[in-house]
């Protein structure tokens, strides 16, 4: 398996690159994203051995599609020390503590039967841990195998931000730098991410938006000259191994709300809380891998670039004036970095192409309507649909009183936008995006009461916090990042 770039070959040369080569870093040289040449193939025979596995030994089955220069006894062993009950422990009443991603059914709605597929029973309670905790591991690995360190950049809105300083604390030869903009994000995920006093995790809040904090990342990215100096590599959605291991739990999430049906019976649909692309952008690869997915429904709060898109053809940056601080802010997000591997294969990938449209964007955005591209959205199978605030508590008081579950913010956007997309005998699949407690000021509004924690995170607001604040300027975050790395 080779990868190229969404703007060309992805290398000066022009080679396709493999899987490790590509593992530790972010953007392509030429600033777009790599994708493989090609998606690999999932056979009905395949996927009825797969219904079997365990959730790590599946983690290893489809890993071991992407990551081709790896060896399928490293690539098992780093899964199964991944996806463990043990670091997987945070399960809530009614889910089966022997899964990692318990299906939780809620109810037949409208002919069909809508569940959600637990991601949030890791260390920081929320989706980014599926992939994170693995990401930990195969960087370690990789280092370990040239004696190598590793300065991680990373942009986070809430959750991406505990997930990777969760997973990388500890390890040998890494240092992670994360952008968080100042005064987003929601007290729990705040005190999560700057509590940690580990010497090789470093805060920095950003004043400005999401957006801010991204785009940072990315022209830090494309200094290559810094780049390769200080050693970056990413860990958000642009960090190709991040998105395949989310690829992972649509498998395990399909196989099950497919009960005992096996091959090809069967689809299932699978709506997405989005605002970065990249949890959803995974399940469109599971998709063009042949997994039976029916629809994939991308669901967005009041910043709704992305429903707009899939809705209209116009893809229209908001100035980050126009960015809302929403009560679902993992989501608070204007430029969905991932969402140009999906514009390179809706453009049959088209990497001059897919190039002229993101240089379009940083102009502010592009309009596909009427295209023949646009007509083709509908056989990748997206749909969309936005939630606000009103409609987020209303979901939560919902969900609670006719099926005793307490669902997080974003979970709930996920859920109003789904009912909206049913269809009869299609079962509908709401990616569960993080655990209520994380969000407790707007369960508190919905429920009018403190929303269930799990064990050990009874104090965690009150903990001591370390974090700096930045000015909204690459180059004051090199200049730190040169201050703190040794090198």
């Amino acid at each position: 398996m080779k990868y190229i770039s969404t703007r060309g070959a992805g290398l000066t040369s022009g080679e396709p690159q493999s899987f490790s080569s590509i593992l530790l870093g972010g953007l392509a040289p030429d600033g777009g994203l790599y994708l493989p040449t090609e998606y690999p193939q999932v056979s009905a025979d395949e996927l009825r051995a797969w219904r079997q596995l365990s959730y790590a030994d599946l983690a290893a089955k489809v890993l071991a599609k992407f990551a081709g220069d790896v060896p399928v006894e490293v690539l098992a062993d780093l899964t199964r020390r991944t996806y463990t009950a043990e670091v997987y422990r945070n399960v809530r009443p009614g889910e089966d503590a022997t899964e990692i991603t318990p299906l939780l059914p809620l109810g037949v709605e409208n002919g069909t039967q809508l569940s959600l597929l637990a991601l949030s029973n890791g260390p920081t309670l929320a989706f980014k841990d599926m992939a994170m905790q693995l990401l930990g591991n195969l960087f370690e690995y990789a280092l370990a195998q040239h004696g190598d360190a590793l300065n991680i950049l990373g942009a986070t809105s809430g959750d991406t931000g505990s997930a990777a300083e969760y997973a990388m604390r500890g390890k040998e030869g890494i240092r992670v730098f994360m952008l968080s903009p100042a005064g987003k994000m929601s007290a729990f995920q705040t005190a999560q991410m700057y509590s940690l006093q580990d010497p090789n995790i470093f805060n920095l809040a950003v004043e400005g938006v999401f957006d801010d904090c991204q785009d940072i990342v990315k022209a830090v990215s494309n200094d290559h000259a810094y780049k390769a100096r200080y050693k970056i590599g990413t860990v958000n959605s642009i960090n190709w191994a991040r998105v395949v291991a989310q690829v992972v739990y649509y498998f395990k999430g399909y196989f099950a709300a497919t009960g005992g049906k096996s091959g090809q019976d069967g689809k299932v649909s699978f709506t997405v809380p989005s605002g970065n692309f990249g949890n959803v952008c995974a399940g469109h690869i599971a998709r063009m891998m042949g997994l039976p997915i029916h629809k994939l429904v991308v669901a967005t709060n009041e910043n709704d670039v992305l429903d707009e898109f899939f809705r209209t053809g116009n893809y229209r940056v908001r100035k980050s004036a126009e960015t809302f601080h929403t009560s679902s802010p993992s989501m608070d997000i204007s430029k969905a970095s991932n969402f140009e591997r999906f514009l390179f294969d809706l453009l049959d990938r088209d990497a001059q192409a897919t190039a002229a449209l993101l240089a379009k964007v940083e102009q502010g955005g592009f309009d596909l309507s009427g295209t023949d591209a646009f007509a083709r959205v509908a056989q990748f199978g997206f749909v969309s649909g936005r939630s606000t605030h009103a409609d987020r508590v209303a979901t939560i008081q919902d969900v609670a009183k006719r099926y005793d579950v307490v669902i997080d913010t974003h979970t709930a956007d996920g859920v109003k936008v789904a009912r909206e997309a049913l269809e009869p005998g299609v079962p509908m699949v709401v990616l569960e995006t993080a655990q209520p407690a994380k969000f407790a000021e707007t369960i508190r509004e919905a429920l009018h009461r403190e929303p269930p924690r799990p064990a050990g995170f009874e104090q965690l607001e009150s903990l001591p916090q370390r974090v700096e604040t930045v000015q909204n300027d690459v180059a004051r975050v090199k200049a730190y990042i040169a201050e703190h790395t040794g090198l």
